[in-house]
């Protein structure tokens, strides 16, 4: 069996003599370049911008690039094994798919082609808890998947959540705690842009029981407060909600329960009141592993292995939380340290090539998940893109791996200037 990095050369090598290019680029910085070209305003404020003056962006990057392999020799590394084990199951690659939310801001039908892509590739994803299809119809398109889950203020939802995602199949749940408020993004603030108050990115919610009990409880309170103003920005907010719901446009364009979905999904989304007590609260509430998603600091992870959780992922949210935050690279060996083997330990944020996933993993991470490259491949090329990054990611990590002398990503050899 041909290695995957000699595999995705000779293809890409081969359509090159009949005159065909790569759709979507194999460096990070061009397909980044190219893929933000192919979005609208809002989705690339969305999926590139940052918190703050975007300093932890800045940090995530830099902290891959203080990492410098050292390349050796002479030491019979034809055969190589990029494979990892999670809860049970054999990977591929120590590589998933980041779950990202209102995916169809970038194009229609966003969750359910990365499904595609990750189900072509055997490259598990994390579903997200914000997508634009509900997690049953992405599950079902996709192969190995976890589910993201954001701890609504409502115990029933989080529940119904839960439940489903058990009976879609997904095989983790991730928790994600670095967002129990927004950060300060100045890209969306400056186009006055919450694509969840346009209805993007909710269908999770608008296809559950629990929440559409919950809208319907919207609808029956009383109005307070002065009725909103009627401009011609409104108007079009109006017609992207109703465009955005579920069912037919005219008939939601008469209903008052998109408006009303809208409204009840702002009230419950976040949860800012969580403790340590909460999170062991629910390991009794779910028989799937548990990953917490966002640990930066070593105690924390020690608390969420106390706490009953299966795994965490070092993330400080891609930079999109806190400006001045700890890159997740440098946040990760201390953390490696104080779990040991208790927990899987996997890192988010700042990874852009099979170098990145290299460095990673030597510095004890178990896996990477991957996230803006995939959407920007997305926006280029629809499912074909989402595969074509995670094959050159899986490709440049099997030659990095070959040419520092490594048989297994974690075999490399590091060091920091």
């Amino acid at each position: 069996m041909t290695a995957p990095g000699r595999a995705r050369q000779e293809r890409i090598y081969r359509d090159g003599v009949a005159g065909a290019r790569p759709r979507v680029p194999t460096g990070p910085d061009e397909l980044e370049r190219r893929g933000r070209r192919a979005l609208s305003r809002r989705a690339d404020a969305y999926v590139t911008g940052g918190a703050g003056a975007g300093t932890t962006l800045r940090a995530n990057r830099e902290a891959f690039a203080r990492r410098e392999i050292v390349p050796r020799i002479l030491r019979d590394v034809a055969e190589r094994d990029l494979s990892v084990e999670l809860f049970g199951r054999r990977l591929p690659a120590p590589l998933l798919l980041a779950p990202i939310g209102a995916l169809d801001l970038v194009r229609r039908g966003a969750d359910t082609a990365v499904a595609r892509a990750a189900a072509a590739t055997g490259v598990p994803m994390v579903i997200s808890n914000q997508a634009g299809a509900p997690m049953e119809e992405v599950a079902a398109a996709a192969g190995p998947a976890w589910f993201q889950l954001y701890w609504s203020t409502s115990d029933e939802l989080v529940d119904s959540f839960l439940a489903r995602a058990e009976a879609a199949g997904c095989e983790a749940v991730v928790v994600t705690l670095d967002t129990t408020m927004l950060g300060w993004r100045p890209q969306d603030l400056d186009l006055g842009h919450l694509p969840f108050a346009r209805g993007i990115g909710i269908a999770q919610y608008t296809s559950d029981p629990v929440f559409r009990r919950l809208v319907d409880e919207t609808l029956a309170r009383p109005r307070t407060g002065p009725p909103p103003r009627v401009t011609p920005q409104a108007v079009r907010t109006l017609l992207e909600i109703t465009r955005n719901a579920p069912g037919g446009f005219l008939e939601n364009l008469r209903s008052p329960v998109p408006r009303a979905a809208v409204e009840t999904f702002l009230r419950v989304y976040s949860r800012p009141q969580l403790s340590w007590g909460d999170l062991a609260g629910l390991r009794e509430r779910t028989r799937l592993p548990i990953v917490v998603k966002g640990v930066l600091h070593p105690d924390d992870a020690r608390r969420a292995a106390d706490a009953g959780a299966d795994g965490v992922v070092v993330s400080n949210h891609g930079g999109r939380q806190v400006d001045h935050a700890v890159a997740s690279l440098d946040a990760l060996p201390g953390v490696v340290e104080a779990v040991g083997d208790r927990l899987a330990v996997l890192l988010d944020s700042g990874v852009r090539t099979g170098a990145d996933v290299a460095t990673a993993v030597r510095l004890g991470a178990r896996a990477v998940l991957l996230g803006r490259p995939y959407v920007h491949g997305l926006a280029l090329d629809g499912a074909r893109g989402v595969a074509q990054v995670v094959q050159n990611v899986v490709a440049e990590l099997d030659l990095v791996c070959g040419l520092a002398g490594a048989r297994f990503p974690a075999g490399i050899e590091l060091r920091e200037r």
